[in-house]
């Protein structure tokens, strides 16, 4: 069946010839590596934000968010309020980093902390874009591909070749060319395209299913498909449960102390302390345009509830009342990750669909583009250059671009496996992957930040025991989730992610006090400047002159924004 429309493919390759003529326009000399990483330190504040969104906004949003708003209705929703999160990043850790001139997050422990700091988070960190991130994006991606292009198949040697992985290795190609041939500038450039079209082609999912839902009353519009919605969602109880946005503690996937913890660990971890998302801030002009370009991200973050989550609801009323067929997974609920793809194909008029196919392709390569640039900034920088300290600056543009080519080799090798574990949906396996490996890494950053008397054995010893455990409940997960109850390996792998990942936190900090507290406390000239109690006269004037009402103005707006959501959402069933 030919879902596709020549407009639609119209619609499509206008996105890559924009998309081609940003990347030739935004081409600048790589000649060192602060050039290639940092794209020069010359990223204005639009472009920033911009970036930010497009990287964090990758498949897995559009696909998994999506399906975990059919299967879950708001619960996820925790995760995607983190906007506040970013005026956290924006003025408690963010100055710290940018004035200390470095070009990565183990960069900055080793500065705080020591080198074994450094190797410790450069390796784990590695790891984690393989098992979160590129895996994750590049499945999601090949998920819709395999739904929408169904007719794409090429035969080679006898074996035919779905449009899964076709779409994964096309997608992944294109993403590491250009963000190989640009570095940052061009990933940077390309998100602030990007990210009109990803919220151009989804906010029209939204409108269409709205009105097509609005469309089953009399003389109904688009404003009364929000009130059908509702109405559907309250005509059983336990769906009213299922799809609010609290559940009790005893919820077996989603109790409301473990979300709250979980996810706001997480979204430390991930706004304010994860290369992916901070070294787009590094890349500013100046102290003043990282900010503003961390609260201009953090007013977009708002959007991924309203553009994925909602449309997975309206899929699920959409599916309950018979306008659209959702396919079933094997124990006969809504397979999630097949609901925005159907939200697309059946919906949508011809034009639409390649907009909205053209924003999945702007998701998924922005995202990669911009994991392909971390994950060679953290080797190259963090890795090769530790070992081989006289090489020069063109040699480590050159390892930064080999490093992507091995990197998407791993996640791809990755992704059977993560189908395996995935059992929950997308989303919510990634949110549980982070959910182990963030509290070791918040812990130390924090105390760093806020304790003087944090040194490096608190910070080696924290980071490391953190990491072992976290993994070890994961690989717990995987091998014996299914077993017999009455084992203990099973009972560890059945106990609820999130409560786990708030131990792990505790844990954690524990750690790092008892194992600082054994060893002599940093000398203070050492870490000047790199903690809230060693800050000089120069480093708070610096500040302060970087920001103004404005600034205050905006973060008072996404704060207030965010409370207002929660406000709405906390009873918006009952």
């Amino acid at each position: 069946m030919t879902i596709m429309a020549p407009l639609d493919w119209l619609v499509i390759l206008g996105y890559f010839a924009v998309l081609a003529a940003v990347v030739v326009l935004t081409r600048r000399r790589q000649d060192t590596s602060e050039d290639f990483f940092l794209g020069g330190r010359s990223v204005g504040w639009l472009a920033i934000g911009a970036s930010i969104f497009a990287a964090n906004i990758g498949s897995e949003h559009v696909i998994g968010l999506a399906g975990q708003g059919a299967r879950t209705g708001l619960s996820m929703a925790h995760w995607e309020f983190h906007a506040w999160v970013l005026v956290l990043m924006a003025w408690v850790f963010l100055p710290f980093y940018y004035t200390s001139g470095v070009q990565t997050m183990p960069e900055f422990l080793e500065r705080r902390f020591g080198a074994r700091a450094r190797w410790i988070l450069s390796l784990v960190s590695l790891a984690a874009y393989v098992l979160t991130k590129i895996s994750v994006t590049v499945f999601a991606g090949a998920l819709f591909f395999e739904v929408m292009l169904p007719e794409l198949s090429l035969n080679i040697a006898g074996q035919t070749v779905s449009s899964f992985w076709i779409g994964a290795f096309t997608t992944v190609t294109l993403a590491g060319v250009y963000a190989s041939f640009g570095g940052l500038l061009a990933v940077v450039y390309t998100d602030l395209v990007q990210t009109g079209i990803i919220l151009t082609g989804s906010l029209s999912v939204t409108f269409f299913a709205l009105a097509k839902l609005g469309h089953t009353l009399p003389q109904g519009g688009v404003l009364d498909g929000w009130g059908v919605l509702k109405a559907t969602l309250k005509q059983s109880p336990a769906v009213v449960d299922a799809f609010s946005l609290w559940h009790p503690l005893s919820h077996p996937t989603l109790p409301w102390l473990g979300v709250v913890v979980a996810s706001v660990t997480v979204g430390v971890w991930y706004w304010c302390t994860d290369q992916f998302i901070v070294q787009r801030t590094l890349a500013a002009r100046s102290l003043t345009h990282a900010r503003r370009g961390a609260l201009w991200g953090g007013f977009l973050k708002l959007m991924p509830v309203f553009i994925f989550l909602v449309p997975g609801m309206l899929g699920y009323a959409l599916h309950q009342h018979g306008i659209i067929r959702i396919p079933l997974d094997p124990v006969g609920a809504v397979d999630g990750d097949k609901v925005f793809p159907t939200l697309v194909t059946t919906l949508l008029p011809a034009g639409f669909r390649g907009l909205v196919v053209a924003g999945l392709v702007a998701a998924l390569m922005s995202s990669l583009a911009s994991l392909f640039n971390s994950v060679a900034t953290l080797f190259t920088v963090d890795v090769y250059k530790k070992l081989h300290a006289d090489v020069s600056e063109k040699w480590l543009v050159h390892v930064g671009r080999l490093t992507t080519v091995v990197m998407t080799t791993l996640g791809l090798v990755w992704l059977p496996i993560m189908k395996a574990v995935s059992g929950g949906g997308l989303y919510q396996y990634i949110q549980a992957v982070q959910s182990f490996l963030a509290p070791p890494i918040v812990a130390v950053f924090l105390l760093g930040l806020c304790w003087r008397r944090c040194n490096l054995r608190g910070a080696v010893w924290g980071l490391s025991a953190g990491f072992v455990i976290g993994m070890a409940k994961l690989t717990v997960n995987a091998l014996f989730r299914t077993g017999d109850p009455a084992t203990l390996m099973t009972r560890i792998a059945t106990f609820q992610d999130f409560y786990f990942s708030g131990l792990l936190l505790a844990f954690s900090v524990a750690v790092v006090v008892a194992a600082s507290l054994t060893a002599p406390a940093p000398d203070p000239a050492a870490i000047s400047g790199l903690c809230f109690s060693t800050l000089d006269a120069a480093y708070r004037r610096e500040n302060r002159t970087s920001w103004n009402r404005v600034d205050v103005i905006a973060s008072c707006v996404v704060a207030g924004l965010v409370l207002a959501a929660y406000a709405y959402f906390w009873t918006w069933l009952r």
